[in-house]
């Protein structure tokens, strides 16, 4: 998936739980969270993988539960209960839509990376992150000239324009916690 899906599922996910759970709107803070943690399993193993070539794939160490179970447990260490929440949805949600994602493409569901290393993952023989990176959304351009690519696009805006109004009626949390972090003094009263 592409790293502005991950966000849109998470964040999607994440308010909603919110809202049921509190019938309030995401913070500022635990809406960072989330886009964080739905990033990071690839924010590790593509570069380590792509770049550095000390993974086998661009979906091992991070994107693997014996990893994620000890990620989301310091998170709680560090960060309180309802970051750690935040965190630990985001990431799951990464997880989870690994493993879907290659449905859409006719192919079976991919589990494998989930128990990596105990379960080897196919190497990735990748001459580097940017030609990696330029011959996936290549690929997803041709696949996307497809019948199966144009519905599947008509999806992906669907869930993009969603996940933003749900962000936009949340009050867009986060950006003033950011403003906060980097300007004491310019806090947003809502905590977004």
């Amino acid at each position: 998936m592409w790293p502005w899906e991950h966000i849109a599922v998470a964040y999607l996910a994440y308010s909603l739980v919110v809202r049921i759970a509190s019938g309030r709107a995401p913070h500022g803070d635990a809406a960072l969270a989330v886009v964080a943690a739905a990033l990071l399993p690839d924010l590790i193993d593509k570069p380590l993988a792509w770049g550095a070539h000390v993974l086998p794939s661009g979906r091992s160490l991070a994107h693997s539960l014996l990893f994620a179970a000890p990620a989301i447990s310091l998170s709680r260490l560090v960060a309180g209960r309802r970051i750690a929440a935040a965190f630990a949805l985001g990431y799951c949600s990464h997880l989870a839509t690994d493993v879907v994602y290659p449905v859409v493409l006719e192919q079976p569901p991919a589990i494998e990376f989930l128990l990596w290393p105990l379960l080897e993952q196919p190497p990735d023989d990748t001459p580097g992150l940017l030609f990696r990176t330029q011959h996936l959304f290549v690929e997803f351009l041709g696949f996307l000239q497809t019948t199966r690519g144009r519905l599947y696009l008509l999806f992906e805006i669907a869930l993009l324009a969603t996940a933003l109004v749900l962000w936009l009626l949340d009050g867009r949390p986060g950006p003033g916690t950011i403003r906060s972090w980097v300007g004491p003094g310019q806090e947003d009263p809502r905590g977004t």
